[in-house]
């Protein structure tokens, strides 16, 4: 949501989204960023978001506008403040040691974006930054469009170009145990491609989504919804091996399929999904 329009601000409070992103970075003009800055920290601190978690979207570190971004973000204390172009892991260290010095509120998480580059080249250190507490690393956002712009892959549908790349992201994440989301689809109009981005997403094994449009949240929000077959499926799974007989089993044979207790694992998350998104 750009945080130099207050009606956006403001709709931000109402839609069914997890968490909105109030943005002073590419949404906003250079002449109106000390403005957003005001608009965007008054507005959350005014609150009113309910379950959503509040994002704070700051302007890169080789920017002007990133030291007085930070310190203001930081002191309105989001859930989480969202730094562009992580490229090393010494930007995270940068801005964990300027949270740390302000004494920003240990709530307030941080989230890269990886958009350059050299990001893909580092992402197993930039992502192992989540290992150290003062770094406050708590997920990753894809910037597929910039990624595009410095790498010059076509943005096609399926994203053929930068599959191995976002899989390599993803499995980063997972090793370091952060959160991830895919990035933005810019064909607004497009419902039947954007549909096919969000599967591919899920495939993929992204968290979520991000998304530049309130049409886009329904669709977004059933794709990344696990079905009631999976859900059954999985419950399923679960009451299998908890059965007394098959507690100290690795495997078990369940509707004529050879199940794995991996399986249960996997299983068990998607049980839990399920029912995180029921009692919203």
């Amino acid at each position: 949501m750009p945080g130099s329009n207050a009606r956006a601000l403001e709709k931000a409070r109402t839609l069914p989204a997890d968490g909105v992103i109030l943005d002073l970075e590419d949404s906003v003009a250079p002449d109106a960023k000390n403005a957003a800055r005001d608009q965007v920290v008054a507005a959350v601190k005014a609150g009113g978001f309910g379950p959503r978690e509040v994002f704070v979207r700051v302007n890169g570190i080789d920017t002007p506008w990133h030291a007085d971004d930070l310190t203001a973000a930081a002191h309105a204390a989001p859930d989480a403040i969202v730094v562009p172009k992580v490229s090393t892991p010494d930007a995270l260290e940068r801005v964990g040691r300027r949270l740390l010095d302000m004494g920003t509120d240990h709530r307030t998480h941080i989230w890269a974006m990886i958009e350059t580059p050299l990001a893909l080249f580092n992402i197993l250190p930039i992502a192992a930054e989540a290992r150290d507490s003062e770094s406050r690393l708590a997920g990753f956002i894809m910037g597929t469009n910039d990624l595009a712009k410095d790498t010059r892959v076509r943005l096609v549908p399926g994203r053929a170009p930068m599959v191995g790349w976002l899989a390599n992201c993803v499995a980063a994440a997972r090793h370091n145990g952060i959160d991830i989301l895919d990035g933005v689809y810019n064909d607004i109009g497009n419902a039947e491609g954007f549909a096919a981005e969000c599967r591919q997403g899920v495939e993929l094994g992204f968290d979520g989504k991000t998304l530049i449009h309130p049409s886009q949240i329904e669709p977004c929000n059933a794709a990344f919804t696990p079905g009631a077959d999976e859900v059954a499926w999985a419950r399923k799974t679960i009451a299998a091996f908890d059965l007394p007989e098959n507690r100290t089993k690795g495997v078990v044979l369940i509707d004529g399929r050879m199940v794995e207790r991996l399986h249960a694992d996997m299983a068990r998350r998607t049980v839990a999904v399920a029912d995180a998104i029921a009692a919203r």
